[in-house]
């Protein structure tokens, strides 16, 4: 008899840790190789894993709602004698102990269309594969409710046990109203009794990670943000004839989508921008690419997913790209791969009705552009006072990598491009 533990495996770059959600098996089901046996949230994205072997499941080593560390033990599968499957020249287990990477993390196919590199074939496009539905399952030691995060804090803190409810959700799954009703609670949320006007939530998942990438950036990184006010009517009046023209017809056409172009282009010029300084060998390390990280916030906190080789899409292609990844990012579906190795970041604040901010760069990147609110202002056209379309932008950069003449540079070409989109023939 072959019994192997599959530890968890490092999902994401600088993951330690990760809380498991729900069981998809319980001790004897027979599994296969890929088939997903557990879903687990790390501090940047909820995660669906595959079983790397095809056997029978002996025993399930983390509890829901455990926080297990990389590299330790979830389950243990029976082999009954077989060997580890074959994963592309690869078993289940790599030499330095990592699993190999399996349908469900890692890099993930996308049906996304990206414009080939000069002088590279055209990669085939993958449709990624329906996600399983979710079923709740019966484990020994008792039943495994499936619950969001949410809806689990919800029940820790009315104190409903979530193992003695049936979920009315799709696929089973617990809803807030569940925990609300089995607590006795109404719909709305409950007021806090007097001298219980405080609340503590611990410091873990997208919140820690954050807070430790963000003080790593400010106290590394010597930040210089530099502000410029752009008239960007001639922009907006672009974008209200795109919406009638049939290639964009379909296609989401957002002020954002403008500003990721503009900084593609404008990279060309200023390629510092898009460097990194690498400390341990003592080198900046400039990147022939723009994988463009989008600061996005969702439910879970701020998440910054990245439009992988953004300088090689038109705009039609970005504007796509921007809505799938915001799309997905809003669902918490984002998979670590894709937050991983950006080289430059832009932070749409202007959708909260913010003018303007001084933002922090990500660490490993040098610039980070904050786009503001476009607001009706008055401006001076032709030596006459008229309403335009105003938008205000914020460059943060490393000041090691970027002078103060390449971030300005920089900074006016962004302005000119979305002051003038005609300008962008000339880049």
């Amino acid at each position: 008899m072959a019994i192997k533990q599959f530890p968890l495996p490092d999902v994401g770059e600088g993951l330690t840790e990760a809380e498991i959600l729900g069981w998809r098996v319980k001790p004897g089901d027979a599994v296969t190789v890929n088939q997903v046996i557990v879903e687990i949230e790390t501090a940047k994205a909820s995660v669906e894993l595959p079983c790397p072997w095809a056997g029978t499941v002996r025993e399930l080593l983390a509890d829901p709602g455990a926080t297990v560390e990389v590299g330790a033990p979830i389950i243990a599968i029976d082999m009954g004698g077989a060997e580890p499957v074959d994963n592309g020249g690869k078993t289940g287990e790599e030499s330095n102990g990592r699993v190999a990477n399996l349908v469900g993390y890692g890099p993930r196919a996308t049906s996304t269309k990206r414009r080939p590199r000069k002088g590279q074939p055209a990669a085939a496009v993958v449709e990624a594969p329906p996600a399983p539905k979710a079923e709740p399952v019966a484990q020994a030691g008792g039943y495994v409710p499936l619950a969001k995060p949410p809806v689990r804090k919800l029940a820790k803190e009315l104190g409903v046990d979530l193992t003695n409810l049936a979920g009315t959700g799709s696929g089973g799954v617990i809803t807030r109203e569940d925990v609300q009703s089995a607590a006795g609670a109404p719909p709305a949320a409950p007021t806090a009794a007097p001298g219980a006007r405080e609340r503590r939530v611990p410091i873990k998942g997208v919140r820690k990670a954050t807070a430790q990438a963000m003080v790593t950036s400010a106290f590394t990184a010597p930040h210089v943000t530099e502000f410029l006010t752009v008239d960007v009517t001639p922009m907006m009046e672009l974008r209200e004839q795109l919406k009638s023209h049939p290639e964009f017809r379909d296609v989401k056409i957002t002020p954002l989508a403008f500003a990721a172009k503009a900084v593609c282009l404008a990279v060309r010029r200023t390629p510092d921008v898009n460097a990194t300084w690498d400390e341990a060998p003592g080198e900046i390390v400039y990147k022939d690419y723009v994988h463009l990280g989008i600061a996005a916030a969702t439910p879970r906190g701020l998440v910054v997913p990245k439009v992988r080789d953004a300088d090689q899409q038109s705009l039609k292609e970005l504007a796509q790209s921007l809505e799938q990844l915001t799309s997905t990012a809003r669902e918490g579906r984002t998979a670590p791969a894709d937050m991983l190795g950006g080289t430059f970041t832009i932070t749409n604040v202007g959708v909260f009705g913010v003018d303007t901010g001084t933002p922090i760069l990500n660490p490993g990147e040098s610039a980070i552009l904050a786009l503001g609110a476009i607001r009706d202002m008055p401006w001076v056209v032709d030596g006459q006072v008229v309403p335009r379309k105003v938008c205000q932008l914020a460059l943060s950069f490393d000041h090691r990598v970027v002078d103060g003449q390449q971030g300005s540079q920089f900074l006016a070409d962004v302005g000119a491009l979305l002051a003038n989109p005609a300008m962008a023939i000339t880049y």
